[in-house]
């Protein structure tokens, strides 16, 4: 069985995390939670920059060891930044794990991050609306400006991206998700042929 370095990206309330857990049991893999170690940090006492600060090396690591392990990793966090994508894509290359990176896009649809950031049992470090700031964060930038970046320039990598339409079911997602790592893979050995 092939392994693979997932990187979800999406938007807060985009299914990230439902998505990157269907996939993590198709592929034998293991997630690492961002929002889980970043509230974490905050539980301890860190301030909500230190905890950011501190939650990105330590998903690394984790990731590192769980490669070793021989088991896949899906690294479930926002990914917008290029320097994040960057340490995936080098991460996965180490290895020789096949690097993947699935955005889930609800189309701009504000209501329906909304929505499902209300229903959601929230951790600490997690916005709990569009508006709705982790509460730890101190001052921010309104949110409907922030989701817009999101939404007008998201992080993707120059090859190995799949963007799925995370309004549909978990269950579709992951089956698109799938059939698109499949194809992504034939193709690729394809040209190595």
């Amino acid at each position: 069985m092939r392994n693979f370095l997932i990187q979800m990206s999406g938007a807060p309330g985009s299914g990230k995390s439902t998505v990157g857990g269907l996939l993590s049991k198709s592929l034998n893999g293991v997630v690492i939670n961002h929002d889980l170690i970043k509230s974490f940090f905050l539980d301890q006492g860190q301030s909500f920059e230190q905890s950011a600060k501190l939650t990105y090396p330590l998903q690394w690591v984790l990731a590192e060891d769980i490669i070793k392990q021989g088991r896949s990793v899906i690294i479930d966090s926002t990914c917008n930044y290029q320097e994040t994508l960057d340490q995936g894509i080098a991460l996965a290359a180490k290895y020789g794990f096949e690097y993947k990176h699935v955005e889930c896009s609800i189309d701009g649809d504000l209501e329906l991050l909304e929505k499902r950031m209300k229903e959601r049992v929230g951790m600490r470090s997690q916005r709990t609306g569009v508006e709705g700031p982790p509460a730890d964060a101190g001052n921010v930038v309104s949110g409907k400006v922030l989701f817009g970046k999101w939404f007008e320039n998201p992080w993707r990598p120059a090859e190995g991206g799949i963007v799925v339409d995370s309004r549909m079911s978990p269950e579709d997602c992951l089956t698109y998700v799938l059939k698109e790592m499949a194809f992504q893979v034939a193709a690729h050995e394809q040209d190595v042929l």
